[in-house]
């Protein structure tokens, strides 16, 4: 769901200076394409960044919602030596404008994210990032220009001119380099290239099962997973014994609420006993996000087909995978605990079972705390006629707000306009949203006051993407294809709130009779937050591979993948 880091100095959020009135120089940065390293124009988005040390890089400490404070205007056709102002106008995030910068020594860095003009079939032309393989990440992104870091002093409130000229470009992603049990795939997508008339790229990243080569004759079942872009294994597999950083080690148990590391994992994956199946984490980054949602929209484009029709058919054949329902199952985290149900649901003959972990909202009533149905803002809470409150959108899982919906919304817009921002509630609007008179998607909400748009909501619902409400829609055609297949698990304190859309979807499935869905909700508690897990990952394969087993044809034993 975030795919933004939380990195590094933070500053509270804040509103723009009152005072700007009375001092209209403000601090302003020129920022300027060095001549030397590019000569044609580009078309993009300009960030400055501001940090208080020098390392990491300022562009690396930001775009979470703990960031350092950045600040981002778009640009049009920007030619070499020409400077961009960067000024009191652009939107910033955490302090919305650079007239709320407190004055003092900072280290200032400039980034030109280069977008590519699509012309898409629908008739739209836009301009957006073309994600490089990086994951649509804004500040690492190849292709970027980024300046050198600069020592300022500033103080908006006496004005002050800073020019910053970007000498250097980010290079190309390194990918990880394939050995005996890893391989990583990447294709053109004739569906979707033809869609945004321009070369789209999916891809995958396979693990093999002990004996792979050895067991030429076997195919194998596949555990399909789902979620962020990353080029690492499946179920984080490594074979690396290096001793895992303490500090990373404690995350990481607090996070999934196990100890199971990657070397770990990988020791079960080979040991002897051990299920043999092939898992396959699918990458399908788009011009919006690091992820598709891996269904077709109007703003993404078809890549539920693209996923479907193209890049699974393709590894099954490659990689000796039985492209049989029974023998495909799902499984993803937030984000990809989502698309795993919703791949479920939405092609309940295709699959032959998801676990989904804290699903992103499955139910729009709660839409993390917001009820896009019902309620009419979203940035306020309206407790009755006298008294509102700002809406959280994040919390720590002792209950203690994070962020609220407007400062996300802020830092949304602050990252990219017209939902380019590569962040959650860009991607939802991208989703499951229809396409505004602009060629983008058309926004659930108002970015200054937070209203509802009613119209743009119920287009969500229509068009299926409501999960909860798709199934109660369509229960009786599709129930009977998902008896046992359905399997949602989620901490009672997810830090996004999503526990409470998952509650919901429980609710209506437990009441389910003709059929029942034969499935399990699990909840962790006392205060679980998000990415808990109750159990490693290696016994989730076990428990997958024992529903494969069980629901085998006669003529197509589980014996020769049980070596």
């Amino acid at each position: 769901m975030r795919n933004a880091r939380l990195l590094g100095l933070g500053l509270a959020l804040a509103a723009a200076s009152p005072a700007a009135a009375q001092h209209p120089a403000g601090a302003t940065f020129d920022v300027v394409v060095s001549p030397a390293l590019r000569k044609e124009a580009a078309t993009g988005r300009v960030f400055v960044f501001l940090a208080r040390d020098s390392a990491p890089e300022p562009r690396l400490e930001a775009g979470g919602v703990v960031s350092v404070p950045f600040f981002g205007k778009d640009v049009e056709g920007l030619r070499p030596g020409v400077p961009v102002v960067v000024d009191r106008g652009a939107l910033g995030y955490p302090l919305r404008s650079l007239d709320a910068l407190p004055p003092g020594n900072y280290y200032a860095q400039a980034l030109l994210s280069v977008y590519t003009k699509f012309t898409r079939a629908d008739g739209h032309t836009l301009w957006a990032h073309m994600d490089e393989w990086e994951g649509q990440q804004f500040n690492t992104a190849p292709g970027s220009l980024v300046s050198a870091v600069r020592r300022v002093h500033l103080d908006p409130r006496r004005g002050s001119r800073i020019r910053l000229e970007l000498t250097r470009t980010l290079p190309p992603v390194d990918i990880p380099p394939d050995d005996q049990y890893v391989k990583r795939i990447r294709i053109k997508s004739e569906v979707l290239s033809k869609w945004w008339g321009h070369p789209i790229f999916l891809g995958a990243v396979v693990l093999l099962p002990k004996g792979y080569d050895e067991h030429a004759d076997v195919r194998y079942p596949a555990v399909w997973l789902q979620g962020h872009f990353t080029l690492n294994a499946p179920f984080d597999f490594t074979l690396d014994s290096t001793p895992e950083p303490e500090d990373l080690r404690r995350a990481r148990i607090e996070r999934t609420d196990h100890r199971e590391s990657g070397l770990e994992f990988a020791r079960a994956w080979l040991s002897d006993g051990f299920p043999r199946m092939v898992a396959i984490r699918i990458l399908h980054p788009s011009p919006y996000y690091d992820d598709s949602y891996a269904v077709n929209s109007a703003n993404n484009g078809p890549y539920g087909d693209a996923i479907l029709q193209e890049l699974i058919p393709y590894l099954e054949r490659q990689f000796r995978v039985i492209p049989s329902p029974y023998a495909r199952v799902l499984t993803g985290g937030s984000t990809g605990g989502w698309e795993a149900l919703a791949l479920q649901v939405y092609h309940p003959d295709f699959f032959g079972g998801t676990w989904a972990y804290y699903p992103d909202p499955v139910d729009f009533r709660r839409y993390e705390l917001v009820n896009l149905y019902a309620d009419t803002n979203a940035f306020l809470i309206e407790r009755n006629p006298w008294i509102t409150a700002e809406r959280p959108s994040e919390r720590k899982s002792d209950g203690q707000p994070v962020v609220t919906i407007r400062q996300e919304n802020q830092l949304n817009n602050a990252r990219g306009s017209r939902r380019r921002g590569g962040e959650n509630f860009a991607i939802w609007e991208a989703t499951y949203g229809p396409t505004d008179k602009d060629g983008y998607p058309a926004p659930i909400w108002d970015d200054a006051t937070g209203t509802i748009n009613r119209e743009v909501a119920e287009s969500w619902r229509s068009h299926d993407y409501d999960i909860r409400d798709y199934l109660e829609r369509n229960w009786g055609r599709i129930g009977p294809s998902l008896v046992g297949k359905i399997h949602v698990l989620c901490g009672d304190m997810d830090n996004y709130y999503l526990n409470l859309a998952t509650y919901l979807l429980e609710d209506y499935l437990e009441h389910r009779t003709a059929p029942a869905y034969s499935g399990y909700f699990k909840y962790g508690r006392p205060m679980k937050g998000h990415g808990w897990q109750p159990t490693t990952n290696a016994d989730l394969v076990r428990e997958m591979a024992e529903q494969v087993a069980r629901n085998a044809p006669a003529n197509e034993p589980a014996g020769p993948w049980r070596y």
